[in-house]
């Protein structure tokens, strides 16, 4: 790990370094700063996890520099160093999202501790990120409602609370039972259904453990007809459903289960109709829509097949048809466009624009845009900077 140190004043810089107990807290590396100027630098070059700043300095103060690494979504811990203590300075440092904040003169004792709190904090997000990022801590989460909601269903004892947190709040709901009753696979509709679900605030879908062909669903009342256009033209398979059982509270969750599985087995549903009779057409521009709103991220057509039930090898085949290009083409060019729009509107570093287009190696973004517009990025950005003067 790495402490970035920025402070004007030098001897104040060297008794936070003879101070700190580094190596007790893991840090390999303490850098230096004489202002939030040379800071920026120093960030966006050594990605340091913690940062002890001064509030008041030239060029660029502690607060400013705090604000700028808002901008970047920052996710290592800023700790202030001022001779300020009022209340006025702690609302703003809390407004900008500050770890803590040390007095002038800087004592040992409460240096090390804000140390070592700061350090333990940026370990524990940055597992809870590794985790939401591979999928475990989402996985697990689901898994444990799916769980109770199971437990529900079959007249056990569940936790409604836990039931609760994965669904929007809501004065009442309304319950449907699906059955998927030609398909052993049913896994990546139930998923979608239910990021659909969730990403609209409509409510949730449950898989049962006990029988993998049904599924719940919890959804705020009255959106029901929505939910069921939406599966009418997203789902390729037949699908049973039991829908609109009331559903006022969660703690009655196994009584309305029961009364739309008594309908269900009464052969009281209603069908879904196949993917088939939709256009071919329609869904292909779906498909273009989505790669132009999300080409900034990983696109692949193994994505877009999970992402809209088609094989990659159709997708491909009509993605060419309809762009004139394949896939991959279509992302670097929309990519391109993307990078130069940031080279003349911004002063970005060249390894900033290329991580947010979605490439971790600036060297491979360089090689790629100089093939496409025969120009390094540099060589574009002072083109354009030069044409912009002589315009203007």
């Amino acid at each position: 790990m790495k402490v970035l140190l920025v402070d004007d004043e030098f001897n104040v810089r060297e008794v936070i370094r003879s101070l700190g107990q580094w190596q007790d807290y893991g840090i390999t590396e303490v850098l230096e700063a004489s202002n939030g100027k040379e800071a920026k630098e120093l960030i966006e070059r050594e990605s340091p996890e913690i940062i002890f700043t001064d509030v008041k300095m030239p060029e660029m103060n502690g607060m400013e520099l705090i604000e700028w690494l808002g901008t970047l979504s920052y996710s290592g811990k800023v700790i202030l160093i001022t001779v300020y203590d009022d209340y006025s300075f702690m609302r703003k440092a809390i407004q900008y999202s500050s770890f803590d904040y040390l007095l002038k003169p800087i004592e040992p004792d409460l240096l090390n501790k804000a140390l070592a709190g700061a350090v333990e904090a940026w370990k524990n997000e940055e597992e809870e990120r590794r985790q939401k990022e591979s999928g475990l801590y989402e996985d697990a989460k689901r898994l444990r409602v799916n769980r109770e909601v199971t437990a529900a269903c079959n007249g056990e004892h569940f936790d409604v609370d836990e039931i609760a947190s994965s669904l929007p709040e809501a004065d009442k709901y309304e319950l449907a039972l699906l059955s998927f009753y030609q398909m052993h696979y049913v896994e990546p509709y139930i998923q979608l259904l239910a990021d659909k679900l969730c990403d609209q605030g409509w409510g949730n879908a449950f898989p049962l453990q006990n029988n993998y062909q049904h599924c719940l669903l919890i959804t705020v009342h009255g959106q029901w007809l929505a939910i069921e256009e939406w599966m009418n033209q997203h789902f390729a398979v037949p699908v049973r459903f039991v829908g609109e059982v009331p559903l006022k509270l969660v703690a009655e969750l196994p009584t309305s289960f029961q009364c739309a599985q008594k309908a269900m087995n009464d052969q009281n549903f209603r069908s879904i109709r196949r993917m088939s009779d939709l256009d071919d057409a329609r869904r292909i521009q779906d498909i273009v829509a989505f790669v132009e709103e999300n080409y900034m991220e990983e696109l692949s057509l193994q994505r877009l097949s999970n992402q809209f039930f088609l094989s990659r090898e159709h997708i491909s085949r009509k993605f060419k048809q309809e762009m004139g290009m394949p896939l991959s083409t279509y992302v670097t060019e929309l990519r391109i466009e993307q990078a130069k729009r940031y080279l003349s509107q911004t002063d970005d570093k060249l390894y900033t624009i290329a991580l947010k287009l979605g490439y971790q190696d600036e060297k491979y973004f360089s090689k790629l845009f100089k093939k496409r517009t025969g120009m390094t990025p540099i060589e574009y950005r002072n083109d354009e900077k030069n044409w912009q003067s002589i315009t203007t």
